[in-house]
């Protein structure tokens, strides 16, 4: 079969506390915890001297090898008890009692004592007795069998006696076996009825223990059991991962319930991370194993894995590790080879890496839940319902708000708040909103501290500055700090500490947020200016008006109110090892020398037009934003700043005071340029064309009506934005920019004419030139295209379909266009709007991957668009403004 990828699930359950996820007997339902220690769900009652090397011996290996607790008289009494007293309560605690009743029996007042016993307890609270007539019929008890209780009458009260008489004619009369009538009085088979049967009626006690308030659990567990051979004949590895507190646990839990009863043999190992901190990696082996059975002694992980092996081969076993949190665990504890065909293993992580790394068939990535059922969760352990009384339904939101859809974070906060005053309501709101529960936060520091010191800096400077921040220049800086970003930033990803959006944007949920700001300001509660990272502003703008900067902070963000202000040198004196200034409006007078020497990121958004530093000089400096400010290209920080000759990201976004680029000849480094919206520029400075390591280059200014031959000596350039420029063609030397992926030239209003050397883009990817209202004619396209966004005024267009690797095309105010022509078969989105002059389109039926199809502002087209070959099951958005769709999704021509 097939195996089918899932990378997550839509709607997320809630995790159980770590209070319930202790090992064996506390995890299942039902389970009582025995105050002397003796967990047994089978308890065998037989006569010694009849059955105990044969019958007997055989029955009770038979159960214990299949994971089931079992009493015998023999070799588990402990020692000093009274035996009578423990026998009994054994009895009384276990689920299940066996009567073998075999010649003897009844010549022993305990075993006549125990079938009282197990009477007692099934006729007060429901016990299963399971007799087997061992060489002796049922009748026989009420007769021969039941005079060896003569033998006890003179030595016993009548009562007792009479009490077990009265036990001997029940048993006869309960549904049991007879040896003699299964397969001609084959021991073996008899002891295979037996084992079936008893697990057939203990399979609610190989339940975990799930909570009663969950969220969305239905939908999870019928989604994972789609995805599997209703038949089990494979092996299946299936792996939940998410932050702490999501719900993996809880999931694994109730799928693992979901299956116990389809498998004999089980094996559940809880917090896999906690015992092999404890214990290593033989004890997780240790657990592994004994929980099939009998209990076993690993004395290296080599053994440990033979031994596994040896007890699994042969055994379609269901596994359950939860909480790995490292993929080298896993190779001394799974292996495909190592289980038989059928078999199944569950895997909790928070280390996506783990689920790759053990090849999992299944992964799973529980999200956030959404607002209304955070509401009923919440409701759930607040009220003991799914919503809030009237007067309670205002602050309950607002708690919620607080959570950001964390289920465990919704599980702690409701039990507090249960009963509680409005007044304690309040409070915990308030705090709420600053800090996260204790608890919460000591759940999910875990994943933190799993990091390594590099990593735990990243995500700090993720929490408390970069949240919606994109990826690429924060990654500059953790660079040039050796903090090793591409590592870092995947291990994060991960391990869902945090999230990179499609647009390359970072986010984390609030909760590991807040968790992220707590760690740093737990670093000195009361003295701001010793801990590492200050981005509130108060805070940060009293340590240097105070002066009270120390070598402890590296980052210091001032970014609101800064206007007219001025920071001096003695301010940043002690600011030793600063890595990251963020200031707004505000500027910088005195003499720097020496200072800011390990300086990464200056932000100095809205600089003002004089500088009046003096020897400002960050020479490490590898990203400068100078966005909305009042420079020129006279400015007089460009000289000092030509010294941090390590820049990498120049950002001079909005800056209306330049009228050309300044001498970029120094910043040999360069990677990414930014002139957006910089309207009034009119030149570009020669040198940017020796900017041979540039990337990314944004040209959006107006005012610029010719780009310079020497962009094509931009060999590394990827991405190109020329758009709202007034050029009025593309020269020929952009067919130089070999690596060039993006190339966006919308709103160019003046643009008449694309180089004909567009075809020699061998790498680009997207094109994008709406609005672009002069545009006559199309050259021949780079054969690489996915992206295309088209506005020319021909009545024509060459064939596109050649553009074989072309997704997604858009055809915006082409006024002129009558015809669409040709398209590659392996088109999934077509947009065309506003083509006033349209009368056609071709035949649809050929584009068998189309998804997405949208027709406007098109009126002059004579019929309608062929889609009969589309069902809604496979179109995700078909937009036809003069046409409508049946019920079976076929279009209707109007």
């Amino acid at each position: 079969m097939k195996r089918k990828e899932r990378t997550h699930l839509e709607d997320p359950i809630y995790e159980v506390s770590s209070s319930l996820t202790s090992p064996h007997v506390g995890d299942y339902e039902g389970g009582t915890k025995r105050p002397k220690g003796n967990d047994y769900e089978v308890f065998l009652s037989f006569r010694g001297k009849d059955t105990r090397k044969g019958f007997t011996d055989y029955l009770y290996t038979s159960l214990v090898d299949t994971g089931i607790q079992v009493f015998r008289d023999d070799n588990e009494l402990r020692v000093g008890e009274e035996i009578g007293k423990e026998l009994l309560y054994n009895i009384a605690q276990s689920m299940i009692s066996i009567p073998i009743i075999s010649e003897n029996y009844t010549s022993s007042k305990w075993c006549l004592r125990e079938l009282a016993q197990m009477l007692k307890c099934k006729r007060s609270k429901g016990q299963i007795v399971l007799p087997i007539f061992y060489k002796v019929q049922p009748s026989h008890l009420k007769r021969g069998l039941g005079d060896g209780i003569s033998a006890h009458k003179d030595n016993l009260n009548e009562m007792v006696v009479k009490e077990w008489e009265e036990a001997l004619k029940e048993v006869s009369s309960l549904k049991g076996w007879e040896l003699e009538k299964i397969e001609n009085g084959h021991e073996g088979a008899l002891v295979k009825i037996v084992v079936t049967k008893v697990l057939s009626e203990l399979k609610g006690t190989f339940q975990l223990i799930v909570p009663q308030q969950l969220v969305g659990i239905d939908y999870h567990i019928g989604h994972i059991m789609s995805l599997i051979d209703a038949e089990f004949n494979d092996i299946w590895i299936i792996g939940i991962y998410g932050m702490g507190g999501i719900g993996k646990t809880t999931l694994a839990k109730a799928l693992y319930n979901k299956f116990s009863s389809q498998f004999e043999y089980r094996s559940f190992v809880a917090d896999c991370r906690e015992a092999y901190q404890r214990e290593g990696i033989k004890c997780l082996q240790k657990q592994l194993i004994s929980s099939l059975g009998s209990p076993c002694d690993v004395s290296n992980v080599d053994e440990g894995i033979r031994l596994i092996k040896s007890r699994f081969a042969h055994k379609k076993a269901l596994i359950f590790l939860d909480d790995i949190d490292d993929s080298a665990h896993l190779k001394y504890l799974v292996d495909r080879g190592w289980f038989k065909a059928g078999s199944i293993v569950i895997i909790t992580t928070r280390n996506k890496d783990v689920l790759g790394q053990a090849s999992a068939d299944h992964m799973y990535q529980l999200k956030e839940l959404s607002l209304g059922q955070s509401l009923i969760l919440f409701s759930r352990h607040a009220f003991q319902k799914d919503s809030p009384p009237i007067d309670y339904e205002n602050i309950s939101r607002d708690v919620i708000s607080t959570t950001g859809g964390l289920p465990l974070a919704l599980e702690v906060i409701g039990s507090f708040l249960c009963r509680k005053r409005e007044n304690v309501w309040k409070d915990t709101l308030k705090k709420l909103k600053k800090v996260p529960h204790e608890k919460v936060q000591e759940k999910l520091k875990i994943s933190y501290e799993a990091l390594d010191y590099e990593e735990q800096q990243i995500f700090l400077d993720i929490a408390c500055l970069f949240v919606g921040s994109h990826k690429q220049n924060p990654t500059y800086v953790w660079d040039a700090c050796d903090f090793f970003p591409e590592k870092g930033i995947e291990v994060l990803s991960l391990m869902s500490l945090i999230k990179i959006h499609k647009n390359g944007k970072l986010s984390m949920h609030d909760q590991l947020r807040d968790l992220g700001r707590q760690i740093v300001y737990l670093e000195n509660p009361k003295e701001p200016q010793e801990r590492s990272r200050l981005w509130i502003y108060g805070e940060a703008l009293d340590v240097l008006d105070s002066c009270k900067g120390t070598r402890k902070i590296e980052a210091l963000r001032l970014d609101k109110w800064g206007y007219g202000r001025r920071y001096t040198a003695e301010q940043f004196k002690e600011l030793t090892n600063l890595r990251f200034l963020e200031v707004d409006g505000a500027n910088f007078i005195g003499d720097f020398q020496s200072l800011l020497s390990k300086l990464r990121w200056l932000q100095w958004k809205n600089c003002p037009s004089n500088f009046a530093a003096t020897n400002f000089h960050p020479k490490k400096l590898v990203v400068l934003d100078l966005s909305h400010s009042a420079i020129s290209e006279d400015w007089g920080g460009w000289v000092p700043l030509k010294m941090a000759i390590k820049l990498k990201v120049l950002n001079l976004t909005n800056c209306q005071s330049l009228k050309r680029t300044p001498d970029l000849s120094t910043f040999e480094r360069l990677e990414i340029l930014s002139l957006a919206n910089c309207d009034n520029v009119e030149e570009l400075h020669p040198s940017i064309g020796n900017l041979a390591s540039l990337i990314e280059l944004d040209l959006g200014c107006t005012s610029v009506t010719k780009l310079p031959k020497s962009i094509g000596n931009l060999q590394n350039l990827r991405i190109l934005g020329i758009y709202r420029t007034d050029i009025t063609e593309l020269p020929d030397a952009i067919g130089m920019l070999a690596k060039l992926q993006k190339l966006v030239a919308s709103a160019c209003k003046n643009l008449e004419r694309l180089s004909s050397n567009m075809c020699k883009l061998i790498s680009l990817e997207k094109f994008h030139f709406p609005m672009c209202e002069k545009l006559r004619e199309l050259p021949e396209m780079p054969s690489g295209l996915t992206d295309l966004t088209i506005t020319c005024q021909g009545q024509s267009f060459p064939h596109l379909s050649q553009l074989t690797r072309l997704k997604r095309l858009a055809f915006i105010d082409c006024h002129r266009l009558e015809c669409v022509p040709k398209l590659p078969i392996g088109l999934s989105a077509l947009h065309i709007d506003r083509c006033g002059k349209l009368k056609a389109l071709m035949n649809l039926s050929d584009l068998k991957h189309l998804r997405y199809f949208r027709v406007s502002g098109c009126p002059s087209l004579e019929r309608s668009p062929d889609v009969s070959n589309f069902r809604r099951t496979q179109m995700r958005e078909l937009g036809l403004r003069e046409y409508q769709l049946d019920s079976t999704g076929f279009l209707i021509d109007g």
